[in-house]
C-alpha cells in the first residue's frame, strides 16, 4: 500500500487509517461529525497528497490539454484554474480533474512563451490518466509526472484565511475563487496557494515539495490552535462534498457516464472546438439525455448507499443510487443517483429500493445546502 509524506504523522495523531485508492489514508481522527462541522463552521485540514499532479508544457501543451479535456483552456489566464473532465470517444468519463494555467517559471522551464499547465487528477486514476494523456500526445507536448514529489494540503472552512494568513505575506483575501498564486507559506518558498477545495466551505489548497510536508503540517496546526483547527479525514471529506452535490469519481461519474448526464454541461464546451468525445456529446445533446444525476432526500433516518435501486412512486425501476449519507449539517439522509429523464424534476416522489423494503424520498435541487 502506498503512503503519503504525512502517513506517520496521521498515525501519531491516532487517526483511523484505511486503504483508499491504494493509499493508506486517514478516515477520521476524532469523529466524522465533529470534523465535518469543524470545516462547515470553522476550519479543518486534510492531507490529500495522494492526488496526482502532471505538468504539461512546451509548444504543444495548449493543443494537447484542449483536445483531451472538455472545458475550454483558452479561457484560462496565468494564475487561474478550472474544473474539467476527460471524456471518452463514446461519452464516458476517464476522470475529472483541475487544470491550472501556470505563470512563467524559468526554474521549471516554463518561460518559452508557450502556455504551461498543472493537471490535478484523482489518486486512483494517476496511471490511467497518464496513459490517456500520453496516448493522445501527438502535439509534441512535454509531460512530467510530479505526483510522488508533491504534497497537497487542503485547509478548508470560513476560518481558513484567518489561520493561513499568519504564515504568509500573500494577501489571501485578494485571491479570487479558482485562482492561485505562488508564494511563501509556513516558511517554504514556491508554494502554490490555490483558492479551491472540495468541501464548499471556502479555503485553500497548498501544493509544495513533499520533503517538507511534516514541517508545513505542524506549523499550520500550531497557527490554527486558537481557531479550533482540526485534522480531518476522508470520511468528512465525502459528507462535505455530498452536501454540495460535488461528484465523486467512481460513484457519481465513471467510464460509463457522460458529463451531460451528470449535470456537467457547464464544463463541456461543445462550441470551443474539437476534443475527444465531442461528436458523441453533440449527438447526445441533440437527442436528449435518457437519464440525469439528481439529488434526493429521504423521509426517514436510514441513509441510502451506492448501488441501491431507485423506483418511481408506482414501484417501477427508474435508476440507481450513486452516493448517499446522513448529512451532519442537515441531520437527515441525502443522496445522489441517476434517474430516467422525466423523473428528475425537484419535488418528484421516488423510492429507494432496499429489496425487501422501500424508503420514501423526494428529488430536490442540489446543492443540498
Amino acid at each position: 500500500m502506498q503512503t503519503t509524506p504525512l502517513t506517520e504523522t496521521h498515525r501519531a495523531l491516532g487517526a483511523k487509517l484505511v486503504d483508499f485508492a491504494g493509499f493508506e489514508m486517514p478516515l477520521t481522527y476524532t469523529s466524522l461529525k465533529e470534523e465535518h462541522l469543524a470545516v462547515r463552521n470553522g476550519v479543518g485540514m486534510f492531507d490529500v497528497s495522494h492526488m496526482g499532479e502532471f505538468i504539461v508544457r512546451g509548444a504543444g501543451a495548449r493543443d494537447l490539454v484542449q483536445y483531451v479535456t472538455s472545458n475550454n483552456v483558452d479561457r484560462l489566464e496565468p494564475g487561474q484554474a478550472q474544473y474539467s473532465c476527460l471524456p471518452r470517444p463514446a461519452g464516458g468519463i476517464v476522470d475529472d480533474l483541475l487544470v491550472y494555467r501556470l505563470p512563467p517559471n524559468p526554474a521549471m522551464g516554463m518561460d518559452d512563451g508557450h502556455p504551461a499547465y498543472m493537471l490535478v487528477v484523482n489518486a486512483g486514476n494517476i496511471a490511467k490518466d497518464w496513459d490517456w494523456f500520453k496516448s493522445h500526445n501527438t502535439f509534441g507536448a512535454e509531460m512530467l509526472d510530479i505526483s510522488a514529489k508533491t504534497a497537497l494540503l487542503a485547509v478548508q472552512g470560513p476560518k481558513a484565511t484567518e489561520v493561513l494568513q499568519q504564515l504568509t505575506d500573500v494577501k489571501l483575501a485578494d485571491i479570487p475563487y479558482y485562482h492561485f498564486v505562488r508564494g511563501t507559506m509556513a516558511g517554504q518558498d514556491n508554494v502554490i496557494i490555490s483558492a479551491t477545495g472540495y468541501t464548499g466551505s471556502g479555503g485553500f489548497e497548498l501544493y509544495f515539495d513533499a520533503s517538507v510536508a511534516e514541517s508545513v503540517w505542524e506549523k499550520i496546526m500550531k497557527a490554527g490552535k486558537d481557531a479550533g483547527l482540526l485534522a480531518c479525514g476522508l470520511g468528512c471529506r465525502d459528507t462535505l462534498r455530498l452536501e454540495k452535490g460535488y461528484c465523486l469519481y467512481g460513484n457519481d461519474i465513471n467510464d460509463t457516464t457522460t458529463p451531460l448526464e451528470a449535470g456537467l454541461g457547464w464544463i463541456t464546451k461543445l462550441k470551443a472546438g474539437d476534443f475527444v468525445g465531442r461528436d458523441h456529446l453533440l449527438a447526445q445533446k441533440e437527442a436528449g439525455v435518457g437519464r440525469r444525476l439528481v439529488g434526493f432526500k429521504l423521509d426517514g433516518r436510514r441513509a441510502p448507499r451506492n448501488g441501491y435501486g431507485l423506483l418511481d412512486a408506482e414501484g417501477k425501476s427508474i435508476g440507481e443510487v450513486t452516493s448517499g449519507t446522513h448529512s451532519p449539517s442537515l441531520d437527515y439522509p441525502i443522496g445522489l443517483g441517476y434517474v430516467a429523464t422525466g423523473h428528475h424534476a425537484p419535488g418528484t416522489r421516488i423510492q429507494v429500493d432496499l429489496g425487501r423494503k422501500q424508503l420514501e424520498a423526494e428529488v430536490v435541487k442540489i446543492p443540498f445546502l
